[in-house]
């Protein structure tokens, strides 16, 4: 049976992001040099306007030693509270036809 447990809130992972850049004293810049990818994408990416990628994942899980699933678990959480809830319909079709 699914559970209809919804939190409050999530966060985007560039909350996350911006927590893990300050606890090691690293700023943004810092970041895009290390993974390799331009300021600008960094910045976005913390301030949720863009993605964390499974690619971009694994370059920041190595550069913060968390490894990738930890920012693509965290990106799947966000999408999926963002995402609209599905026509409840779904489960009452599903259910007539495995009853049929």
């Amino acid at each position: 049976m699914a559970r209809n447990f919804k939190p409050a809130e999530i966060f985007h992972p560039g909350e996350y992001l911006r927590d893990e850049l300050a606890a090691r004293g690293w700023t943004q810049g810092d970041l895009a040099k290390i993974i390799s990818r331009p300021i600008s994408a960094v910045n976005e990416m913390i301030n949720g306007k863009k993605r964390i990628t499974a690619e971009t994942a694994k370059a920041i899980g190595l550069a913060l030693d968390t490894g990738p699933e930890l920012w693509v678990n965290l990106q799947t959480a966000y999408d999926l509270f963002q995402a609209p809830d599905p026509d409840p319909g779904i489960a009452r079709r599903a259910k007539a036809i495995c009853h049929a």
